[in-house]
C-alpha cells in the first residue's frame, strides 16, 4: 500500500498547491516534495535471508484489453524513485530566490511531473507505463513554454514545440509496439512480456519502435537535436527536471523494457547503437568546448555523458549495467548542481555568456568552492560519484570492443578540457563590471549545495550499499537480455 501512497502523494500535493494560491504555493509544493521523499525512504525494499524482496501491487483496471494497475519496486526502480523524490524538493528549493508569475500553476506542474516520473519507474504493466510516460511530458512542456527565460517568445516557442513533437512522435511508435506485443501475448504485464517468444524479424522491427522513443528522451545521437535549445530556453527549474530526472526515463526503459523483452532485436542492432552512442560522446564533447552560453555548454556535456551510459548498457556486460546505473544516479546530482550554479550566475549577473564573466571567486569564495566540487565531480575525479560510474562504463565497453572504449574514453580528457576551461573563465581572473557586485551564497543556497555535495561523496566513497540494492535487478535483466 505504501508504494501506492508514494506514487499519489505528488498528485495530491499538486492539487493542494494549486488551491493554496500564489502566495503559499512554493511552501506547499516543498512540503509535498519532502513528504514524498520521506515516503520513499520508508518504502525501500528489504532483504530476507540475504535476498532482496521486491514490493509489488496489482489491481484490475480495464477488462478489455486486459490492463492492470500494477506497480513493482525492486532495487533498480528504487534508486530512480529515490533520485526523483530527492531532486524534486531540491529543485523547488532552488526557485525560492526569484519571483514566479502564477506560482500555483508552476509548482503544481512540477509535482504533476513528479507523479508521471514515479509512475514510469514503478509501472509493471506496459499500458500503464505508457500512460505515465506521456503524462510526464505534458507538465514540462508547459513549464518550458510559459516560464522560459528567453524574451524572444517566438524563438522559445519553436524550440519547445520541436521538443514536444520529437518526444510525442517517438512515443507513438512505442504505443504501436506495445499494441503488437499485446496481440502476441494477450497481456501488458511485464512478466508476460519478458517470456514472450518472437521471431528475429519481429524483434528487429519492434526494437526500433521502442528504441526511437527512448533514444529521443535520453537523447542519443542523432536524435538529440531538440536538446540544446530546449535546455537553454527552459527555466532553470525546468532544465534541472529535464536533465536531472526526465532523461533517466529513457535510460531506465532501455534496461527495464527494451533489453529483456526484445533480446534478439537488441543483439542485431547493438553494433550500430554503440557506434551512435560513442559518436554522441565525442560530438557532444567537441561542441561543448566551443560554447559561450553556459547552459548550452552544460547541455552538450550532459549529452556526452548519457552517450557513454547508453554505450555501457548496450555492451550487455555486468560492469556496463553497473556503471550505467551508478552514472544515472550520479549524473542526476551533478547536472542539477551545475544548472543550479548557472541559475545563480544568471540571477546575479543577468548573463550566461562565459566571455562576459570572470573573477567571481574574488567576491564569492563560498560559491567558488562548492561550484568547483560539482565541476570536479562532473569530470569524474576519484572519490566522487561519477568516477565509479565512468570506470565501470568504460570497463563494460572495453569488454565489448577495445577500440570503442578507447574512443569513448576520450570523454574524460575532453570533459576536463571544457569544464575546467569554463570554470577558469567564469570564476578566476579579474572581476569586471558584470561580476564586481556578485553576492556570495546565502544560507539557503549553501544548504542546497551541501546536500548535493554530501550525496556526491557518499556514493563516491561508499558505493557498496548502492550496488547491493541494484545488483539483483541488473543480474535478472542481464539474464533475460542474453537468452
Amino acid at each position: 500500500m505504501l508504494v501506492v501512497i508514494t506514487l499519489f502523494l505528488p498528485l495530491l500535493f499538486a492539487l493542494l498547491t494549486f488551491l493554496s494560491g500564489n502566495r503559499y504555493a512554493k511552501y506547499v509544493a516543498l512540503a509535498g516534495g519532502a513528504a514524498t521523499f520521506i515516503a520513499c525512504v520508508l518504502l525501500k525494499p528489504i532483504f530476507v535471508s540475504g535476498q532482496l524482496q521486491p514490493i509489488a501491487v496489482s489491481y484490475p483496471w480495464i477488462a478489455n484489453p486486459v490492463v492492470n494497475f500494477a506497480l513493482s519496486l525492486d532495487g533498480l526502480s528504487f534508486v530512480l524513485v529515490a533520485l526523483t523524490t530527492f531532486l524534486v524538493p531540491f529543485i523547488i528549493g532552488t526557485t525560492f530566490g526569484k519571483e514566479i508569475d502564477n506560482a500555483k500553476a508552476f509548482y503544481s506542474l512540477i509535482l504533476l511531473m513528479e507523479f508521471g516520473l514515479l509512475g514510469v519507474f514503478l509501472a509493471a504493466d506496459g499500458f500503464l507505463y505508457y500512460i505515465f510516460w506521456e503524462l510526464a511530458l505534458i507538465p514540462i512542456y508547459f513549464i518550458a513554454l510559459i516560464w522560459g527565460e528567453n524574451k524572444d517568445r517566438e524563438f522559445r516557442n519553436r524550440a519547445i514545440f520541436k521538443f514536444f513533437i520529437y518526444t510525442l512522435a517517438g512515443s507513438l511508435f512505442m504505443l504501436l509496439g506495445f499494441i503488437y506485443l499485446y496481440q502476441s501475448t494477450g497481456s501488458f504485464s511485464i512478466s508476460a512480456l519478458y517470456n514472450l517468444n518472437l521471431s528475429d524479424t519481429e524483434q528487429s522491427v519492434l526494437f526500433w519502435a521502442f528504441f526511437v522513443a527512448f533514444a529521443i528522451k535520453i537523447p542519443v545521437f542523432p536524435f538529440h537535436t531538440w536538446q540544446p535549445e530546449t535546455y537553454k530556453e527552459a527555466p532553470s527549474a525546468g532544465t534541472m527536471l529535464l536533465s536531472g530526472i526526465m532523461l533517466k526515463m529513457g535510460l531506465y526503459s532501455l534496461l527495464r523494457w527494451l533489453l529483456p523483452v526484445l533480446p534478439h532485436g537488441v543483439m542485431l542492432w547493438t553494433p550500430l547503437v554503440i557506434v551512435l552512442a560513442v559518436i554522441g560522446v565525442i560530438y557532444g564533447s567537441v561542441i561543448a568546448v566551443k560554447q559561450d552560453n553556459l547552459k548550452k555548454l552544460l547541455a552538450y556535456s550532459s549529452f556526452a555523458h548519457v552517450g557513454l551510459i547508453t554505450a555501457g548498457i548496450f555492451a550487455l556486460t555486468r560492469e556496463g549495467f553497473q556503471g550505467a546505473t551508478v552514472q544515472m544516479f550520479a549524473h542526476g546530482f551533478n547536472v542539477v548542481g551545475l544548472f543550479f550554479a548557472a541559475e545563480i550566475i544568471l540571477q546575479r549577473t543577468g548573463t550566461l555568456s562565459i566571455s562576459q564573466l570572470g573573477g567571481i571567486r574574488n567576491v564569492a569564495p563560498k560559491f567558488a568552492t562548492v561550484f568547483m566540487v560539482v565541476v570536479l565531480a562532473s569530470v569524474a575525479l576519484p572519490t566522487t560519484n561519477a568516477f565509479i560510474g565512468e570506470f565501470l562504463l568504460l570497463f563494460g565497453v572495453y569488454e565489448y570492443n577495445t577500440w570503442l572504449s578507447v574512443i569513448a574514453g576520450l570523454t574524460i580528457i575532453l570533459g576536463a578540457v571544457y569544464m575546467l576551461r569554463m570554470y577558469q573563465l567564469v570564476m578566476l581572473g579579474e572581476t569586471n563590471d558584470t561580476t564586481a557586485g556578485f553576492r556570495d551564497l546565502n544560507s539557503r543556497e549553501l544548504l542546497l549545495f551541501a546536500l548535493l555535495i554530501i550525496g556526491i561523496f557518499q556514493l563516491g566513497l561508499a558505493p557498496k550499499m548502492f550496488m547491493t540494492y541494484v545488483q539483483p535487478s541488473l543480474d535478472l535483466i542481464l539474464n533475460y537480455s542474453l537468452r
